[in-house]
């Protein structure tokens, strides 16, 4: 998977046509295993492919996200890719040192001490035992848990595990860092530890490969992303469209779900598009504070509808929600309407969102207010940067005295 590439970076990761399968046995007692010795075995045992035929390459200093819904096979391509399991079929190159952080306290023998795990864990991960020497007391400084560093790990909770954990893995000088989910554990200023040191080895070139649920941490740390579905690569690209096929993903599972059945049979309206228009209902890519903006949704409905709603949202390129509303939370719906093609308009007088990028989604539901159909991302537009201020509010601030 390479960057809109102009400079010829080389690639340090290279995963060729890999797929995995897993064996799943039916007989998982002991007492089961020896009623069913001697029998045909594939009788009491399926096999699940977590991966199907995944190929894609990762170029040096990039920062890539794995998505995807539980099951998709993100954390089983992590650990492919970080050699911890070996793939079915297919192959990885992988070049430079790596460090893995997979799963809570994996490579930890919970009888040992903080002490003599940091210098397990680091052996694992590469280092001589002089090496973590001269990096140890930067190691539990990092961490922060000084004061139970000879303490078996098994007393530890969930937080001190990561943070002794990351500690380690960041100061085995990797060129390559695979994180999953883990930073979701822990006090919210660690979390921004973990953040401003990703954020430096990205400075210095390091390549990361992420996975996590949050789409404002992938988007806010990675240029890039692969979106899995079901074992298979269903996109690779920039992150905020990868952002955008992944709810399309999960809202497809959540009409599945809710419908018990085929999810056309529930899809009696569509949301075809969204537009950001001026008052004079001219397109608009621009927007600047104080202006007045239409937001209009395009729906199309295959059958009547006596009543009927719709909503929508503007986001940061980081998910953050700055703004939503709807007929509903206005206290009103749409009128009754026959088969066919309409457009909802929604006005949003004197705008004041701070500068950057923003996305814009939509839905439509029925009568019952259940979700017929939605469009993540239909628009954006961009409002311009000023530079005396920061924030996703635009506002007039200045300084009226000092005091001294």
């Amino acid at each position: 998977m390479t960057k809109a590439s102009t400079v010829d970076t080389p690639d340090v990761i290279v995963i060729d046509d890999v797929s995995k399968t897993f064996a799943l046995r039916k007989d998982n007692s002991l007492k089961e295993r020896i009623v069913t010795l001697g029998r045909r075995g594939r009788q009491h045992r399926e096999e699940f492919q977590s991966l199907k035929d995944v190929s894609f390459s990762i170029q040096a200093g990039s920062s890539i996200a794995l998505m995807g819904p539980n099951g998709s096979g993100k954390s089983t391509l992590l650990k492919v890719i970080g050699g911890i399991i070996e793939p079915s079929q297919g192959s990885v190159m992988r070049r430079g040192r790596l460090a893995a952080l997979l799963e809570l306290g994996a490579g930890f023998h919970p009888d040992l001490s903080g002490r003599d795990n940091v210098y397990l864990n680091a052996a694992i991960l590469g280092l001589t035992r002089e090496e973590t020497d001269q990096r140890f007391d930067s190691i539990v400084a990092f961490s922060e848990i000084g004061d139970f560093i000879d303490t078996q790990v098994k007393f530890y909770s969930s937080g001190m595990y990561v943070r002794l954990a990351f500690a380690v893995a960041v100061h085995t000088d990797p060129d390559i860092l695979l994180v999953d989910e883990v930073l979701a554990v822990g006090d919210e200023a660690f979390q921004r530890k973990c953040m401003d040191k990703i954020r430096e080895f990205q400075r210095e070139g390091r390549t990361i490969v992420l996975v996590s649920h949050s789409a404002a941490q992938i988007m806010d740390i990675c240029d890039q992303a692969v979106v899995l579905s079901h074992g298979e690569v269903v996109f690779i690209g920039e992150s905020a469209e990868a952002t955008k096929v992944h709810r399309e993903i999960l809202e497809g599972k959540r009409k599945a779900t809710a419908a018990h059945g085929p999810v056309e049979d529930r899809r009696t309206a569509r949301v075809t598009a969204i537009r950001v228009l001026d008052a004079g209902g001219m397109p608009l890519a621009d927007v600047r504070p104080g202006e007045d903006i239409i937001v209009q949704i395009d729906v199309e409905h295959d059958q009547p509808q006596e009543v009927w709603y719709t909503t929508f949202s503007i986001d940061t390129p980081t998910g953050q929600q700055v703004f939503g509303t709807g007929a509903h939370r206005l206290g009103t719906a749409h009128d009754a309407v026959s088969a066919g093609k309409y457009a909802v308009q929604y006005l949003i007088p004197r705008v004041s969102f701070g500068g950057g990028q923003y996305f814009v989604n939509a839905d439509v539901s029925d009568a019952q207010r259940d979700r017929l159909d939605v469009l993540w991302q239909g628009a954006t537009f961009f409002v311009p940067i000023e530079d005396r201020q920061t924030g996703t509010v635009y506002a007039e601030a200045r300084i009226i005295t000092l005091q001294g």
